[in-house]
């Protein structure tokens, strides 16, 4: 008599890929990234040589032509995830729009005729696109990098839908009415300096992701 043995169970892995950010953790960094968005509109981004030229050529920075507020945008997607980041950009427009001159031009309502607007509300996005994919999986340097990047691509894909918008229905408010001289003063030009910017995102990111253990 043939007894049929049951196939044993293969052992799968249940550990998650991806990791998760507390409700106190998302609370804490859309407030801490709606400051770092503020005050980083006004501090121009820059890099120093390397280190260990330091001794001997000093201490020499560098500045990318860009600010720093990309990067505040990009690190609290990667740092309080999707919901931090999505909440605190919605904070910052409404706090340019209706209360205080956050933005690089001032504030108001009428700042929705500024060309750059467009890429502002790409913020909101943009950062949630950056929290998702940075929680997405575990956390590594490529991960952070990719996440940070897509999220500048949203965001710059976001001006340029509204700069077109602006250049079709009011053009006579914007600084030039060749469509291909904006396009390249806001979007082509800040880039490089962007990209740089979200390489030292995913470096800070990273580090401090394995200091606080998620």
């Amino acid at each position: 008599m043939n007894i049929k043995r049951k196939p044993k169970k293969k052992l799968t892995n249940t550990k998650k890929s991806s990791s998760t950010v507390s409700f106190a953790n998302e609370l804490l960094w859309a407030i801490i990234g709606l400051l770092l968005t503020i005050f980083s509109t006004f501090v121009e981004a820059f890099v120093t040589n390397m280190p260990w030229t330091w001794t001997e050529q000093g201490v020499n920075s560098m500045p990318l032509g860009v600010t720093f507020q990309v990067g505040a945008v990009l690190l609290t997607g990667c740092m309080g995830g999707k919901n931090a980041g999505f909440l605190a950009q919605v904070a910052y427009v409404f706090l340019g729009l209706f209360w205080y001159p956050v933005f690089a031009q001032g504030g108001g309502l009428q700042y929705w005729e500024q060309p750059s607007f467009g890429y502002i509300l790409g913020f909101m996005p943009g950062a949630w696109l950056c929290g998702w994919l940075a929680f997405h999986r575990r956390t590594k340097l490529e991960v952070l990098g990719i996440s940070a990047a897509a999220g500048l691509l949203i965001i710059h894909g976001c001006g340029l839908i509204y700069l077109l918008g602006l250049w079709f229905l009011n053009p006579s408010e914007l600084p030039s009415d060749n469509l291909f001289d904006l396009i390249i003063n806001y979007s082509v030009e800040p880039i490089p300096g962007q990209l740089v910017v979200v390489c030292v995102v995913a470096v800070i990111a990273f580090i401090l992701r394995h200091i606080l253990f998620y």
